[in-house]
């Protein structure tokens, strides 16, 4: 029987009209060309006053769908923190008592559906591996975020301090200039949080003296047994923590808005602050809070500089006025930072090298052949 010459319904209602009657229910459905399988079906949903129309084949309920109030109080929270991936708000909601929160990967469906993730953002978070130092205070790191201007038509540096391990965040400084920041700000850090065993940098100019010497910031370290050290150069992913802690504060604080001046950009960001360390969960910290790992050094800062013994074994020459030091038949530059310093004179184990060591520091190698120097890399001795 040739189905198009009907419509579908009315064809289906002739086949059960005749299937309650038939005796041969297998040729009846060779005449309407159907299966077994789908006559029964028909005469099935006939029986039980179901419409012989074609059903949507989607589900009338989705059981488990997330209930609208939740997908509302997630999208909330997205939107107050919009650099927060699901993970951090399936945590933070749970820990705050919400229950029948999703699994991470329907919320990120949810943040998808209400457009809050852009494809392209999805692309740039992609894992990478971690170094870290396996606890608190072994070593900080810290550079200048990048400047931002505020509404006043003036620019706002911010000095930023992480501990490696948990990376809490130590400070955050507000200045209108990078000079002149550093050390004091470093000075009121170790009085509140202790010292630190190092400090990672880059080589600005406000961290490092690179070929012209050493500067006062990293002389005061050594002073209080603080080991300083630098990234190589045009590889900043030796700092790879602080920079990402750049981008955390950019993507959720300085991206969303602008400030009337430094002192309103200073209050938020002291604000984003605890937040980041007492609120913010974070992956790398198996979803805990920096202040829930950090623990503040058991080294206390003590602002006299004691003075320093060397062992008696090798030769100890001052520094003169001019930052030069007089050793064999040389006249060698060391830095005009450490003049009037005493700095001992070792050999080292190889041939046709010495070490200048300044207290318990090796900080520069020379030639034994030409007094030139090798580098001015800082280790500890």
């Amino acid at each position: 029987m040739p189905w198009e010459c009907k419509t579908m319904e009315k064809l289906r209602e002739e086949f059960v009209t005749n299937a309650i009657c038939c005796n041969n229910f297998s040729a009846l459905c060779r005449e309407f060309g159907i299966t077994r399988k789908t006559g029964y079906k028909w005469l099935k949903r006939y029986l039980n006053g179901l419409p012989l129309s074609d059903m949507p084949k989607t589900p009338n309920r989705i059981t488990n769908k997330t209930p609208e109030p939740i997908e509302k109080l997630i999208v909330s929270v997205r939107n107050d923190n919009p650099a927060w991936g699901a993970k951090k708000i399936k945590h933070v909601l749970e820990n705050e008592g919400i229950i029948g929160i999703p699994c991470i990967k329907t919320i990120n469906n949810i943040l998808h559906r209400y457009a809050c993730i852009l494809p392209e953002e999805s692309l740039k978070h992609k894992p990478y591996v971690r170094f870290e130092k396996d606890k608190c205070n072994k070593m900080w790191q810290t550079d200048f975020k990048g400047e931002f201007k505020t509404n006043d038509n003036k620019y706002c540096y911010p000095l930023t301090i992480i501990d490696d391990h948990s990376r809490y965040s130590i400070k955050i400084k507000t200045s209108l200039s990078t000079a002149g920041i550093v050390l004091p700000s470093f000075e009121a850090a170790f009085k509140e949080y202790g010292m630190p065993e190092a400090v990672l940098s880059d080589n600005g100019a406000q961290f490092a003296g690179f070929r012209h010497g050493y500067t006062q910031f990293e002389k005061w370290l050594m002073n209080h047994d603080v080991l300083p050290i630098h990234g190589r150069m045009k590889h900043p992913q030796t700092q790879g923590k602080i920079e990402r802690f750049h981008r955390t504060m950019k993507a959720e604080l300085l991206n969303q808005r602008t400030f009337r001046d430094i002192e309103e950009a200073d209050t938020e960001l002291q604000k984003w602050r605890e937040k980041y360390n007492n609120d913010r969960p974070h992956e790398a910290l198996g979803m805990k809070s920096p202040s829930e790992v950090y623990e503040a050094s058991s080294r206390e800062y003590e602002e006299e500089i004691k003075k320093y013994e060397y062992g008696g074994e090798n030769h100890v020459i001052k520094v003169n006025s001019w930052g030069y030091l007089r050793f064999n038949r040389w006249q060698i530059y060391l830095s005009e930072t450490m003049k009037n310093e005493y700095i001992e004179i070792r050999a080292n184990d190889r041939d046709g090298t010495f070490s200048a060591c300044y207290r318990n520091f090796k900080i520069a190698e020379f030639s034994n052949e030409n007094g030139e120097l090798i580098h001015r890399k800082i280790t500890r001795v």
